[in-house]
């Protein structure tokens, strides 16, 4: 049985789907670093891809352009991710609360603009979506070419996030304040630094990333938008960011940890394994948890995790 299943086409069609399946995933997680690192634990991300994904979707299918998809996903995530930036920072609500609240809204919102903008269907809209670009010489290459330089636009500017993120957080002005901010943020009120600032833009900086998530969902994964079309990524991302300590490169790990997992369950469901499919789909979040659970015990989070901050306290 396991030498019908696993063949060289079916490892090298698991390992090209690894690739696309942790790009939803890491793009959120990366941006999780920021508003992590700054103290804020947001649980919206569930939530902000999911608005990010029927913005993007919507405008995809009005302009027949994805990359004002793309853009208008990016941006609404930002817009989304202000409302927890206030009642985080400035309202200083609980954050778990708080980002609980707003995947709820969130999905209401999602469900509501999309039955106004396409009505009630039998069948789903669908956009034409981003078609995969072989790079040239490097796609050519056996074996290699097809599973890391065959894809669409998108993946490989999530993949190219990855240095980028590292470089802001670890070599910038603006990384060393999200550090201090996160770590001690009465410290850094004294040495002039705004913690509100700083952790506002961390947040919309976090959102502009979970809205990007949710926008490739729709317009360069799945090319249509249904209300489940997030399916825990947000939250995957959250604990992905845990389970990386909060560091870039450890997050693109842990989000290939997922999508390999996630490609596994979908290319035995379609070998007809004789395994029932629930247990599959169950795959990627079980191996979730086992890795979150070994790897919280050594995260080291900021000692301002989660505390809001006010200037008048002491």
């Amino acid at each position: 049985m396991s030498s019908s299943i696993f063949t060289f086409g079916f490892i090298v069609s698991l390992f090209a789907g690894t690739i696309r399946l942790a790009t939803p995933v890491m793009l959120p997680a990366l941006g999780q670093l920021y508003t992590q690192r700054a103290g804020i634990l947001n649980l919206g991300v569930e939530g902000t891809m999911l608005i990010g994904a029927v913005t993007g979707f919507s405008a995809a299918a009005a302009t027949g352009n994805n990359w004002i998809g793309f853009a208008a996903g990016i941006i609404s995530g930002m817009l989304y991710s202000l409302i927890m930036a206030w009642l985080s920072v400035t309202m200083r609500a609980n954050q778990v609360i708080a980002g609980i609240g707003m995947n709820i809204l969130a999905g209401g919102i999602a469900a509501y603009v999309y039955r106004m903008i396409f009505g009630i269907r039998t069948l789903p809209a669908k956009i034409e979506s981003f078609k995969a670009i072989p790079i040239p010489l490097l796609s050519d290459i056996p074996v290699i070419g097809k599973i890391f330089f065959n894809h669409n636009i998108l993946i490989y500017f999530a993949y190219l996030m990855v240095p980028v993120t590292w470089f802001i957080l670890e070599k910038t002005v603006f990384g060393l304040q999200i550090k201090a901010v996160g770590e001690h943020p009465r410290a850094a009120d004294s040495k002039g630094i705004s913690v509100e600032k700083i952790r506002y833009l961390s947040v919309l900086i976090g959102g502009a990333y979970a809205g990007a998530g949710g926008a490739f969902m729709t317009i360069a994964y799945l090319d249509t938008f249904t209300e489940k079309v997030i399916g825990g990524f947000g939250y995957i991302a959250v604990a992905v960011v845990i389970f990386a300590r909060f560091m870039p490169i450890r997050t693109m790990w842990g989000s290939l940890l997922f999508g390999l997992a996630q490609a596994l369950q979908v290319r035995l469901q379609a070998q007809g394994v004789g395994i029932p499919s629930q247990i599959l789909l169950m795959l990627p979040y079980i191996l979730t948890i086992v890795a979150l659970i070994f790897a919280s015990k050594k995260a080291e989070f900021p000692s301002a995790y989660t505390i809001p901050y006010s200037r008048m306290e002491r």
